[in-house]
């Protein structure tokens, strides 16, 4: 089975390494300057270096659709800087996942692949695709719908120890983001983790920097650039979140079943 998941952030890299534990082939696409902001746990990060590492799964860029086929055979996962997904017509995949989470729908459609899965909030089951994965933390994350959408965007991030919108860090002004401080940082309430113009990003708890932009990457003011875990557990910088791997296991559970699903129907006739 083929896989093509549109987004390579840490919320489709957490699906990634669930799918390909399951002995699914993998390809992803991102954009060509990706913006994620947990680099350490983000198979976008092979765009921007070539070859990255999570969890001990390897992922490695490819120029190509033809390309992505050679490096799954050597046993990685292909990571294309394709936004438009251009290579799943290409590829032919059993299932497309779009996980950008854009919170809207950027393109996909039902028709895409037979079986295409839409993650978290703008896609439509059974419109612009036969499932959809909750992404919203709580009760019903990772659930799977077959009927309607998933609960709409708050824009407030979800508690973690405690803490929700004041774990996230925003550019403090339009231009160009200056990193000093790096993953995996212990903060403290007030400490400087980055500046844009001149104008200090300014830690909002104690606890450990998650994620940060990378070091000259254009932000607009108000945009979301850095993340501080109040648990202070090193070690979570480092591997998937719960949240990506619950999402990871909803749309495992979407796959495999929309596709015995088909089988079925097939068989039948």
């Amino acid at each position: 089975m083929l896989v093509v998941i549109r987004g390579a952030g840490d919320l489709a890299t957490g699906i990634a390494l669930r799918l390909w534990r399951a002995h699914i082939r993998v390809v992803m696409t991102d954009i060509e300057r990706p913006t994620a902001i947990r680099r350490t746990v983000c198979f976008s990060q092979a765009i921007v270096h070539g070859e990255t590492v999570v969890e001990d799964v390897t992922a490695k860029q490819a120029a190509s659709a033809e390309a992505a086929l050679g490096i799954l055979k050597a046993g990685c996962i292909p990571v294309l800087a394709d936004p438009e997904g251009a290579c799943i017509p290409v590829l032919k995949p059993d299932a497309v996942v779009d996980a950008i989470l854009a919170k809207k729908n950027l393109g996909t459609n039902i028709t895409d692949a037979p079986v295409v899965i839409g993650v978290g909030p703008g896609f439509t089951a059974g419109v612009d695709c036969h499932a959809v994965v909750e992404t919203m933390r709580g009760h019903y994350l990772g659930r799977v719908i077959h009927e309607g959408s998933a609960i709409p965007n708050t824009g407030i991030p979800g508690l973690i120890g405690g803490f929700a919108g004041e774990r996230v860090l925003r550019a403090p002004a339009d231009g160009v983001f200056h990193q000093i401080l790096d993953i995996g940082a212990q903060v403290k309430m007030g400490d400087v983790a980055a500046t844009v113009n001149g104008q200090p990003m300014v830690c909002t708890l104690d606890g450990v920097l998650r994620g940060i932009l990378a070091d000259g990457t254009p932000v607009f003011k108000g945009m979301k650039a850095g993340d501080i875990d109040p648990r202070c557990e090193i070690k979570h910088c480092y591997c998937a979140s719960d949240k990506a791997l619950a999402v990871g296991g909803g749309v495992l559970e979407a796959v495999l079943g929309l596709t015995r699903v088909l089988k079925e129907e097939n068989d039948n006739g």
